[in-house]
């Protein structure tokens, strides 16, 4: 794939931004810059190479775009929200973040009827979505930019970008209001958790990936347990930090090849271990 040099290169870049920086403003700050730099790098090999087909056109914009811009519209947002925040008491705090999160969700319930589309995975509409030159008539008026840049935008790149920001952002300020609220509780009431002596030792990215194998597949609390007690849980059982989970969810998503890479190396590795044991 064409892209995927400059696609490693740039989420290298923010996992090592994330994991070695607590100053969220920082991380905001540094992580704008450094995805302005690979969207300029994208959209320079688009013009001058352009696409083979229709449909490398769509994946391009459907799927590589907005896995970049997203990262902006997050940053971005991130930043005005943690320079905003209020630092008096955690109740003050806390309503702060869910005003937030209600703003959010607003522009879910403004552009329902595309969010619906691509939450469910359709695609019978993406040569009219994702194809340059292209407009849709059914978006609301304020989804019309007075500039667009034909070379390198569609009608709704920008909207599934900004859907995936929101997503991001909402699980990000969901954690912080679970920090403060956990400050308020009587300590004496928590019971002491019993380390684990089990570390995980592959990537974050595999642990992710199996944590949501098994939300999605139902087999735990009859498919009612919550994504983010589970991710808690498998925290607290093999000493690790998953920080913004959903965040790697959504890059494991957008992959162009296996989406289930881990799940097809355990199968894998199960069957020749009941072959050898046939043996």
């Amino acid at each position: 794939m064409k892209y995927q040099d400059l696609i490693s290169e740039f989420e290298i870049k923010l996992e090592t931004l994330e994991s070695c920086h607590e100053d969220i403003l920082y991380k905001a700050e540094h992580g704008i810059n450094h995805t302005e730099k690979c969207i300029k790098s994208l959209r320079c090999r688009v013009v001058e190479r352009g696409f083979r087909s229709t449909q490398e056109e769509i994946h391009f914009f459907k799927y590589i775009k907005p896995q970049v811009f997203s990262k902006l519209i997050y940053y971005v947002k991130l930043y005005k929200i943690e320079s905003k925040r209020p630092r008096s008491s955690s109740k003050f705090q806390v309503k702060y973040l869910n005003d937030q999160i209600n703003k959010l969700q607003v522009y879910f319930n403004d552009n329902l009827e595309f969010y619906h589309y691509y939450r469910r995975g359709a695609t019978t509409l993406d040569d009219q979505y994702f194809i340059r030159g292209k407009s849709d008539l059914r978006s609301p008026t304020e989804s019309f930019h007075v500039f667009i840049d034909e070379q390198f935008s569609t009608c709704q790149d920008s909207t599934v970008a900004t859907i995936m920001a929101f997503d991001m952002l909402i699980v990000y300020l969901q954690q912080e209001i679970m920090k403060l609220e956990s400050l308020n509780t009587n300590p004496k009431t928590i019971p002491m958790k019993q380390s684990s002596k089990l570390f995980w030792t592959g990537s974050k990215t595999e642990l992710i990936e199996l944590i949501y194998a098994l939300h999605s597949s139902g087999v735990i609390n009859s498919g009612t347990a919550d994504i983010k007690e589970m991710a808690s849980l498998f925290e607290q059982i093999f000493n690790i930090d998953l920080g913004n989970y959903y965040h790697t969810f959504i890059e494991i998503r957008a992959r162009k090849c296996s989406k289930t890479k881990f799940l097809d190396k355990l199968i894998e590795v199960l069957v020749r271990r009941f072959n050898e044991s046939d043996e």
